[in-house]
């Protein structure tokens, strides 16, 4: 199994890191990881970065734009994580979707699973578990018959102009909670 992509030199203690250093430290780390990409496809092209993601996602491959986009907030209280996991996580999306067919693959699909596992030696993760609360405040209470549910400023607005939403789990409308 090959060795996940290593720590840029220079990460130490997070809090004394300033956000210019952190940035650099990303693209060197997009860097390790988009040369690894290479050895196994040399046509692909380097993504752009962008650090303008907001809410609970860590990273997105955004190909309309042609590169990455990345949450500076999660990054900035889980760097080392950040670096290690997330990157190479969007950039295995990268790789697979510009392989030949490769806009038919699913997002976590098998494709994507092989490059996790044979190119950047770490196990699959749909999902991150950073402490999303600061990064993504939902100050809008709804209800349904099972559970509560946090909404965000955004997602309220749509429901006072007219959107209804589903619980995921029991199937009901959900309404906004009193305060």
């Amino acid at each position: 199994m090959p060795t996940p992509i290593p720590l840029p030199l220079g990460l130490t203690d997070a809090t004394s890191i300033d956000e210019s250093t952190l940035a650099d430290l990303l693209e060197r780390q997009i860097d390790v990881a988009w040369r690894r990409c290479l050895e196994v496809f040399p046509g692909l092209p380097r993504p752009g970065v962008w650090m303008d993601l907001k809410g609970k996602s860590a990273g997105q491959a955004h190909f309309g734009r042609g590169g990455l986009r990345f949450n500076a907030l999660l990054y900035r209280e889980n760097p080392r994580r950040f670096l290690l996991e997330v990157v190479p996580h969007e950039m295995a999306h990268w790789l697979v979707r510009h392989l030949e067919n490769g806009e038919r693959f699913r997002p976590h699909g098998p494709e994507w699973q092989t490059v996790m596992r044979q190119l950047f030696g770490l196990e699959p993760k749909v999902t991150h578990d950073f402490d999303t609360c600061r990064a993504s405040p939902a100050p809008y209470r709804y209800r349904c018959v099972c559970r509560e549910h946090v909404f965000s400023v955004r997602r309220h607005r749509l429901v006072l102009k007219g959107r209804r939403y589903r619980c995921r789990h029991c199937g009901e409308h959900l309404v906004q909670a009193p305060l």
